[in-house]
This record gives C-alpha cells, structure tokens and sequence, in this order.
C-alpha cells in the first residue's frame, strides 16, 4: 500500500502525520517513509532518534520501494497541479491533513479543487491538530465537510503537546513520557485503520 501525505498549507501537521501513520503500518508489515520533502523534516526526526522504520529521501527510494509492503510518502508543502497529478498517479490513496480553522479550510478548498480538475478520486482529509474541548471546531468542520459530500475520515487526531516531544525526541509519540502520549498514539491508530478498512483491500 502506498500512501501520501500532501497539503497546501504548511503547519497543519503533515510530516506528524505521515511520521506516525508509517509507525502504524509498520504494526501491519514492512513500512518504508519517503521524505519527499525538501525540508527534510521526516529526515531530521528520525535523526534525533529513533523510528521504528527506515526513512529514505526520495533519490534513494526507488530500488527500495520493493523490499516493503507499505510505503509513506511526505511531500513538500503547496504542491503544483502537476505534483497532484504525479502524487495521486503513484499512491493507493492521497491523505489531506488539514486543522479546523478558517485559514487550512481555505488552502484545502484549494487542493480539492485542483484535484477535481485532474480527475482524483483516491483522496480522504485527515482533520489534524483538533482543539481540546470546549471547542467544537473538529465537530463543526467535519460535519461541513460530511455535509459537502467531502471524503473525510471519520477520526481525528487531537491537538496534544505529546507529538511535540515526540518531534524533538525524534521517537513516534507512543514511546513519549506524557500522560496522554496514549491518547495521541490511540487516534493515529483509528485513522489508521479506518485507512486500512476503506483502503487497505
């Protein structure tokens, strides 16, 4: 299975995501991360310490892309029309991170429609960075976008201070000393497989 990450916004958690999406299929076979990411952000992260799976930039990925059952890709942020198209060409399914606010919904609108315009269809949004309760902005945006007839997984995950020591531990954030370490892993593990459900075959 071959999964990738993209947005056109930066800061909605899109290196988190495919970081700890690998980390779950890695519980399901061989997982293989690509940081297809000039910044180098997955790169860095499993330099400062310790991921579970190996991480390759994309110059390298090629001839190691066989020896795994799953492979994650991150991309650059803002891709191009035609990095949509190569994106959705090569994966089993496109993951849309996206945070509930005013500003990532704007830059998704975006990206859907780039990917009507290139006739997508193998993309789900991932809703990222959820504000803890009282706020209602997760159920809110969901149910916008369930509403627009929108792909949108039905988890989430919580915005957690967790996967920001995970970040500079460079460990996935079940491996973080926080009390809800736990709960960060739990809600990559429900759209994980809710993934594999719709996705997985």
């Amino acid at each position: 299975m071959i999964i990738t990450v993209a947005s056109f916004k930066g800061g909605v958690g899109k290196t988190t995501a495919a970081i700890h999406l690998a980390a779950f299929l890695q519980t399901q076979g061989e997982t293989l991360l690509i940081d297809a990411d000039p910044n180098r952000s997955a790169t860095g992260w499993a330099m400062r310490g310790s991921l579970p799976y190996e991480v390759v930039d994309e110059w390298r990925s090629p001839q190691r892309v066989r020896n795994f059952s799953h492979v994650v890709i991150d991309t650059q942020a803002r891709p191009v029309q035609r990095d949509l198209e190569l994106l959705t060409d090569g994966c089993d399914l496109l993951i849309l991170p996206t945070t509930p606010d005013v500003l990532a919904m704007d830059a998704l609108v975006l990206t859907l429609e780039c990917l009507h315009t290139i006739g997508a269809n193998r993309y789900r949004i991932m809703l990222n960075i959820i504000p803890p309760k009282p706020s209602r902005d997760g159920e809110t945006v969901r149910s916008l976008l369930q509403e627009s007839g929108m792909p949108v997984f039905a988890a989430g995950v919580r915005r957690l201070a967790a996967f920001q020591k995970a970040a500079r531990a460079g460990i996935p954030v079940y491996e973080v000393k926080d009390p809800r370490a736990a709960d960060g892993w739990q809600d990559y593990v429900s759209v994980g497989e809710e993934m594999l459900e719709v996705f997985g075959g």
